[in-house]
């Protein structure tokens, strides 16, 4: 038994309503089973419940045994002491409150149609290899109900994308370009070099981008520097040896340091995303794109926002991947495919908290954004396309990544739509 069925049973009152009596012989009414409160506290307020001949409004607590109210103290914290009715799979203890009153108990076992029961089995019935709980269902559940709930769990992923915008806010004191160059900086580092070009954003005051933004040479020179890239001997280089003095001019007028905690890596990545080539990118960005923050909270269309990234790196880069090597000759330029990934990482996550920040609300304009982009393409995303899932944009492939991370994988297979509507269809 897992205290998520349990929830779920009592919420929506999958349980024998007459006959109903407490451990103790006392007879229940459930008049609302209340409000399910997913934060600390009791599992449910707001309920409302006849016991005996008396009627109660207040909390109610759900556990798998009784004695689950010792082991998580509950008898101490005083959230608890409104607590009118203890719903339990197994009475194995009497629980008091603080003051030492009796909490009555409600065995719910005893109430449970056996149906509900097999189709929670059934929906967990664990297979070898299998990839989902309800893999063999999941495209029968109606296209209204799966949408809401897609659209839904994209603003949860974008939320926990906000987290870290909100960490940085902090940090800066409110300096929301700083934030936004940082967060920029740590996409322009994929996956790979992301923790690095995050150190390098950090170590790099973004006041002192402000001040060389006029100049290409000294904002390349500054972010080569910090990235500790510009640290070799690389002889009949011009270019190369041009940033470096840059650099050692800049290092001493702004005290900048060395080089970050982590190094941006070469190793097993394609030509297009060293990070010779994305620095150089990025230096263009803020080189041409003045007041890019405000011009990117101001694009309501993701057309608009492809044609602020329409940037490539210096011409140096044209005939070179990394110093001192010359390459065939072709312009380095963001990709539509790249900057997709800056504005599911980066641009959607400030500009919705920044709209929270002003007290608007964006949410439309960030479903026409983000449904304006490709849908991804990983493991994840090729399963479910495997059971029949659509993924018109990349709205549904981000929202499936948190359905399969937040939901499948942990088996909260209730606080989900999907196995929820199969359990109800079912029970």
């Amino acid at each position: 038994m897992r205290e998520d069925l349990l929830h779920y049973i009592w919420k929506y009152q999958k349980f024998r309503m007459g006959g109903l009596f407490t451990s103790n012989n006392e007879s229940v009414q459930v008049y609302e089973p209340g409000i399910h409160n997913l934060l600390a506290g009791p599992d449910f307020f707001n309920a409302k419940i006849e016991i005996g001949q008396q009627l109660w409004a207040g909390t109610v607590e759900i556990h798998i045994k009784s004695s689950d109210w010792y082991a998580h103290h509950h008898e101490q914290d005083p959230n608890y002491n409104n607590v009118i009715l203890h719903v339990v799979w197994e009475d194995d203890v009497n629980v008091y409150r603080k003051d030492n009153t009796a909490i009555p108990t409600l065995v719910l076992k005893n109430y449970i149609p056996f149906q509900v029961l097999e189709a929670y089995k059934e929906l967990f019935q664990q297979q070898k290899n299998k990839f989902l709980n309800c893999g063999n269902e999941i495209e029968n559940i109606s296209a209204l109900v799966w949408g809401n709930w897609l659209e839904r769990l994209y603003f949860e992923r974008l939320e926990r994308k906000w987290n870290l915008v909100d960490h940085l806010l902090k940090e800066s004191q409110n300096d929301w370009e700083k934030v936004f160059f940082i967060m920029l900086t740590k996409s322009f580092g994929l996956k790979v070099n992301g923790d690095a070009f995050l150190e390098i954003a950090k170590n790099l005051d973004f006041s002192i981008i402000r001040k060389i933004q006029n100049n290409i040479i000294q904002l390349e020179s500054a972010l080569f520097g910090v990235a500790g890239i510009l640290s070799e001997e690389i002889q009949g280089d011009d270019y190369y040896n041009k940033l470096e003095k840059e650099f050692l001019f800049l290092k001493t007028k702004f005290s900048l340091p060395d080089s970050p905690v982590e190094k941006p890596q070469f190793f097993k990545l394609r030509p297009s995303n060293f990070p010779t080539l994305r620095l150089s990118q990025l230096a263009n960005l803020y080189y041409f794109q003045k007041n890019i923050f405000s011009k990117v909270l101001a694009a309501k269309s993701v057309e608009e926002i492809y044609e602020l990234f329409a940037i490539k790196a210096s011409p140096y880069w044209d005939c070179h991947y990394t110093f001192g090597k010359e390459s065939g000759a072709s312009p380095k330029k963001l990709t539509k495919k790249f900057v997709d990934l800056l504005i599911i990482n980066a641009i959607l996550p400030i500009k919705i908290g920044y709209s929270k920040h002003l007290g608007k609300d964006v949410s439309e304009e960030v479903i026409q954004i983000i449904s304006g982009v490709k849908s991804e393409h990983n493991s994840v995303v090729d399963k479910f396309k495997g059971l029949k899932v659509v993924f018109p944009s990349a709205m549904e492939s981000q929202a499936i990544l948190q359905l399969y991370n937040e939901y499948c994988e942990k088996n909260k297979c209730l606080q989900c739509v999907v196995g929820h509507g199969l359990l109800k269809g079912k029970a």
